[in-house]
């Protein structure tokens, strides 16, 4: 009998960035299952498969239920495979300003990017531990190293996905489980859009190329890297700033461009 592929998961991996991470692992020769949260996740699985040749498990979930996480990780559970890489890449932003935007709007995101990361790591981890391999990609954002105005909920929603994961990769050490966290700077996916950040001078931008960005979180969680920062030179020194400067002017600067017009 041949030897399988190794297995990853890959949650929100149906666009964006998630998409471009699974194009990741299935060049390097694993197999993918991939959540999304529309029917397009089926349409990115065959596409997978016709470029690479593995296999590819989409599953359909809202990421923002407990339910939804929990069919995530029944579906790949029961595959019957070990999972030794998994990619907690699911989050959604929310522009504008704190006063007008819905609570509910606030308290879905916060489900999604810190609730939902949380469960769905306590699944992979309870997995991996025991067999005592895996590795964990925890996506962050470089909205975690500065405050975010008008993007008031989802920065800190992203510094705790980049504590979580520092943390978590320290508690880890010696079980060979390995934490990375990705730390992307704005890049051309459809995140911006759906933010509804359209009207501000980050929305219509030059971004960074999603495929780079996944390479490099691909690259550091092989490595065994604790972090880094996705995107260009520009990128790269933005955060490099961001360990220096003052809250209030960091704050100021992303109010520029944040602010809707």
């Amino acid at each position: 009998m041949p030897t399988p592929r190794p297995l990853t998961m890959i949650t929100g991996g149906s666009s964006g960035i998630g998409l471009e991470l699974a194009r990741q692992f299935a060049t390097h020769g694993y197999d993918v299952a991939i959540s999304g949260s529309s029917d397009r996740v089926f349409t990115s699985a065959e596409q997978l498969r016709a470029e690479h040749g593995v296999e590819v498990h989409p599953h359909q979930a809202d990421a923002a239920t407990y339910d939804g996480v929990e069919s995530f990780w029944r579906f790949v559970n029961d595959l019957g495979r070990p999972v030794e890489a998994a990619a907690l890449n699911v989050g959604i932003g929310l522009g504008g300003a704190f006063v007008d935007n819905d609570l509910e709007d606030e308290l879905r995101l916060i489900a999604v990017n810190v609730t939902g990361t949380v469960h769905m790591a306590k699944r992979v981890v309870q997995h991996m531990v025991p067999n005592g391999r895996g590795r964990i990609l925890i996506v962050s954002s470089i909205s975690a190293t500065s405050p975010t105005p008008y993007e008031t909920v989802y920065g800190p929603s992203k510094a705790f996905g980049f504590s979580f994961a520092e943390s978590l990769r320290e508690e880890l050490r010696d079980s060979g489980v390995t934490v990375t966290a990705l730390l992307p700077g704005a890049t051309d996916s459809q995140f911006h859009a759906n933010a509804g950040m359209g009207n501000t001078e980050l929305g219509p931008a030059p971004k960074n190329d999603k495929r780079l960005v996944a390479r490099q979180g691909f690259d550091a969680l092989m490595s065994d890297v604790d972090h880094v920062v996705g995107g260009d030179e520009a990128t790269k020194r933005q955060a490099e700033q961001n360990r220096t400067l003052p809250e209030p002017v960091k704050a100021a600067r992303q109010a520029e461009l944040t602010r809707p017009r």
